[in-house]
């Protein structure tokens, strides 16, 4: 029974433009290459008779030509039939990537062995037919797949699985579902209709162009992008991985996921409002992260209010992090505002009834603020500016005790 490892999204060569350390932008860019050393791992060790493609191996035609020769000597270090169509990305027309001259000659020297395949025709294959459905545009309102409801199966051998390799959206998932992903496409393009390919004349579609895994038919899979891209979404969310499967006419596949994935996404949400939820905080943090250095992306969502000296410690600790970890992105807004002892702090100094009366007027401002209803743009910015005040104040005071 013939074995085939299903991945697809590779997106070699993305840019990661909101990474604004270059040095960090490399090492997001170089991890996808090192993904696809892990997908031969898995090649090897579950000895597949072929890897297949489906869809965006680069994620433009601009890729780097050093990047293609490095991505390309890996995969010719798999030692199997590896078969790729084009994607949306890597569009295998004019001005694709795949034309370019030096894509195709390193492509002859460094994979022979890898099959890229532009014509809408089947292929053999260790014992099984993949029928590929390849993208020659960008964006194409025709049916990649069309061509297949209009097969002769009898020119095909009866006992040979069929495997449909495509790219693109599928009818029946769409619209909400697929715009949560940023690959998804919410247009009438690149769209496969399963119901004119899936009439018992085929065992497996092996789908790219959703970045994450989900089976939306009794054969048909999106296998995911074997290297994260995103903050996860919840349990449903499952990037970072390929999948692996047997295949026999006339059967149903089960295929399993296989782990590829190098980076971490880690994806929060915390409300601070005391000493406690900032250890929790912590302990979260320790329990995702731990000590690991350059391998993890976070996305904290954060609302609340912190005394100063509790918004310092929260402070020094994405300070930390951003040294830590690849990217931290801050959703949000949590509150500085003096605690009961900085308060006294700034307005019981007999000594400087100045200080005192600021502080005072400062506080008396913020609270005649606290809204019954969300407050207004202008009123958040007025609050914000209050906030920034009453620690500048708390700070001369601190500094002034210990000059004293």
């Amino acid at each position: 029974m013939p074995r085939f490892l299903h991945t697809a999204d590779w997106q070699i060569g993305k840019p990661f433009r909101n990474i604004t350390d270059p040095q960090k932008r490399f090492r997001l860019q170089q991890q996808r290459i090192l993904s696809v050393s892990r997908i031969a791992a898995v090649a090897e060790e579950h000895n597949v008779d072929a890897v297949l493609v489906a869809g965006d191996l680069f994620d433009s035609s601009t890729v780097p030509s050093a990047v293609v020769m490095e991505v390309l000597e890996v995969i010719g270090s798999m030692n199997r039939p590896v078969l790729v169509i084009p994607g949306n990305h890597d569009h295998g027309g004019a001005g694709g990537v795949w034309q370019r001259q030096d894509v195709q000659r390193q492509l002859k020297e460094r994979a022979p062995l890898m099959q890229l395949l532009l014509k809408p025709e089947p292929v053999l294959i260790d014992h099984a037919f993949v029928l590929p459905c390849p993208l020659l545009r960008q964006r194409d309102s025709e049916d990649p797949s069309a061509w297949i409801s209009q097969l002769d199966w009898q020119d095909l051998a009866e006992d040979c699985p069929r495997i449909v390799l495509a790219h693109g959206a599928v009818h029946g998932f769409e619209s909400t579902d697929y715009n949560q992903d940023s690959a998804g496409q919410s247009e009438r393009i690149n769209r496969i209709d399963l119901d004119m390919i899936q009439h018992g004349q085929v065992d497996y579609v092996a789908l790219g162009d959703w970045h994450n895994l989900k089976q939306v038919g009794d054969r048909a899979w999106y296998c995911g992008t074997p290297e994260p891209d995103r903050f996860d979404q919840g349990d449903q969310d499952q990037r970072g991985q390929v999948l692996v499967f047997d295949i026999d006419r006339g059967t149903c596949p089960i295929p399993k996921s296989v782990s590829t994935a190098g980076l971490h996404w880690h994806n929060l949400r915390v409300q601070l409002r005391t000493t406690s939820d900032l250890d929790r905080l912590e302990r979260t943090l320790q329990q995702r992260i731990g000590s690991r250095v350059g391998r993890d992306l976070l996305r904290l969502e954060i609302n609340g209010q912190l005394s100063l000296r509790e918004y310092q410690r929260f402070d020094a600790l994405i300070e930390v992090l951003r040294t830590q970890l690849l990217h931290v992105r801050i959703k949000g807004t949590c509150h500085r505002r003096p605690g009961q002892e900085e308060l006294r702090a700034m307005t019981d100094r007999s000594e400087d009834h100045l200080i005192s009366s600021i502080a005072l007027q400062l506080q008396g401002e913020l609270e005649n603020l606290e809204p019954t209803k969300p407050l207004t743009t202008e009123q958040q910015s007025e609050a914000e500016l209050i906030e920034l005040a009453l620690c500048e104040l708390h700070r001369l005071c601190s500094e002034s005790s210990l000059n004293n």
